[in-house]
């Protein structure tokens, strides 16, 4: 992502050309000395009205809310030493983010080197207060050594973050512009009641590709998406197909009567540019969030302190228990508050507090929702007998202490001891097993603590293949049953047939962090 200024002028041109195309494209043509052929067109010459029929319920132009509400929407610029790799992109998603305004290293006049190398890039937000308290993306403004704010009408003020939270990307700025001193800025307001429905009209505003305040329009798409990464977590976005793209980060979506109804934040785009499939988050959260951070500078989030997994379709059928929908506890946190409640790995929740949850999402967000110290009642499935379980919240930590991310050096395929003989070799699932001994646990560096049955080998084409299972990995248990050597492995994989099942649900351990997985029982 290496666009300058420079390079908005190509796009100008360029955005010259594909507009004459477009008008060629509905039948006109540009001669040599840019005269045009049109076709006939009927005009409406004293009443006024469109000379097309619009959509039913929709409005004729959005100029009047633009109007209305487009003084609140600014431009970010942010300056900061942060590296290219680490800002440009949303969690999860790539091609959509802050532009790159691009500096001119060593211009004329300069005497000196900078301190160090520095970043511009811009984003967009929208004032919530009169005295200056704006939303915007915690990617725009992370890392900001200095933040410029530029309003509709041109003024330049500088603001100061108040708050960041890296678990729905959202953050607070404030103007503290000496300039700004009692100034009353227009602000606007979020939607919580009248919830747009899908295929309802939205109008985005924001700064795309540096170029300032610019409107676009669409619909409603879809509610309830999950974009598979960390925020995920505390957000169901809002799908809309009005256009946005890199810039339009932090800036609002409206609905027709000028309300906020979400925070633009990221695309779906191969391309990188937009195709018509933004997300937005909730203006629900996006208010919470404010609020908390204005009162506080931090979110306080709900806690039990459990590693947990989607209990998926497949692994409720290899459970024996196709309708039941919810999150598998794959670890307990040692000392948090589940551990001390008495919860237990393979424990299948829900519910909380009477909310049904189909996701480990839905039951992380549940459970954000308790202050430190609140009981939360949690509806479990132990082995297939429901119970309740009553826990006390604690506080969840930074996002970042939780998920410090993935080992980039996983062994997936260390060689077998070739001075130890290997015996009571067992296949099935697709996997070669084999008992976890000592030589075992040194070629493969398995815990002394791990117990179960060594995978020394993985059939590529098999259900245990395509889910990613290699050598060196333990199977820990079978449907729930630990297992600890090959012939046990062998009865619980003929006890699941025994029942009629097709697949068993399978706990595997690998680096020392459990993870369920359903595999298909082969023949």
């Amino acid at each position: 992502m290496t666009a300058r200024k420079s390079g908005f002028v190509v796009g100008a041109i360029a955005g010259a050309g594909v507009a004459a195309a477009a008008l060629a494209g509905m039948g006109m043509r540009m001669g040599t000395a840019g005269a045009a052929e049109a076709p006939a067109v009927t005009r409406v010459a004293t009443l006024g009205a469109p000379a097309f029929a619009p959509p039913p319920g929709a409005p004729l132009s959005f100029a009047d809310i633009f109007e209305k509400v487009s003084p609140a929407v600014v431009q970010i610029d942010v300056t900061s030493k942060a590296s290219p790799a680490a800002r440009l992109r949303i969690p999860g998603l790539e091609g959509f983010d802050i532009v790159p305004r691009g500096q001119k290293p060593g211009a004329e006049g300069e005497d000196e080197a900078p301190a160090g190398p520095k970043q511009q890039s811009s984003g967009s937000g929208f004032f919530i207060t009169a005295d200056g308290y704006i939303v915007t993306n915690n990617h725009v403004v992370a890392d900001a050594d200095e933040i410029k704010v530029v309003m509709k009408d041109g003024r330049e003020l500088k603001a100061t973050v108040v708050g960041r939270d890296e678990g729905t990307d959202l953050a607070v700025i404030k103007v503290i512009d000496p300039k700004a001193k009692g100034a009353d800025f227009p602000y606007v307001n979020f939607e919580n009641q009248a919830k747009p429905r899908v295929g309802d009209w939205v109008i985005t505003i924001g700064n795309p590709f540096g170029l300032g305040g610019t409107a676009t329009a669409g619909i409603i798409s879809a509610y309830n998406r999950d974009l598979g990464d960390s925020s995920s977590r505390f957000v169901d976005y809002i799908q809309i197909d009005a256009p946005i793209n890199r810039g339009n980060s932090g800036g609002p979506s409206f609905d027709i009567y000028g309300r906020v109804i979400g925070v633009n934040t990221a695309i779906f785009s191969p391309t990188g540019g937009s195709v018509g499939i933004g997300f937005a988050i909730p203006a629900d959260v996006a208010e919470a969030t404010a609020k908390q951070l204005i009162a506080g500078g931090k979110i306080v989030r709900g806690y039990i302190g459990a590693n947990i997994q989607d209990f998926s379709q497949e692994m409720a059928e290899a459970q024996g228990m196709p309708d039941v929908k919810g999150a598998i506890i794959a670890e307990l946190v040692a000392g948090a508050p589940a551990a001390k409640a008495g919860l237990m790995p393979e424990d299948i929740i829900t519910a909380v507090n009477g909310v049904n949850v189909k996701s480990g999402s839905e039951l992380t967000r549940q459970v954000a929702k308790a202050k430190p110290g609140e009981a939360i009642n949690l509806s479990v499935l132990r082995g297939g007998k429901p119970r309740s379980i009553e826990v006390r919240s604690g506080v969840r930590p930074a996002e970042g202490a939780l998920n410090p991310g993935d080992n980039d050096n996983e062994d997936d395929g260390a060689p077998a001891n070739p001075d130890k003989p290997q015996t009571q070799k067992f296949e099935a699932l697709g996997l070669t097993l084999s008992p976890l001994d000592a030589a075992a646990r040194a070629t493969y560096k398995i815990d002394p603590d791990v117990r179960g049955v060594l995978i020394a080998g993985v059939k590529t084409d098999s259900d245990a293949g395509e889910k990613g299972l290699v050598k060196g990995d333990v199977l820990s248990s079978v449907n729930g049953v630990a297992v600890k050597s090959t012939g046990e492995v062998a009865t619980a994989i003929a006890a699941a047939r025994k029942d009629g099942r097709t697949s068993i649900l399978a706990k595997i351990v690998r680096q020392g962090r459990p993870v369920f997985v359903p595999l298909k029982i082969t023949q």
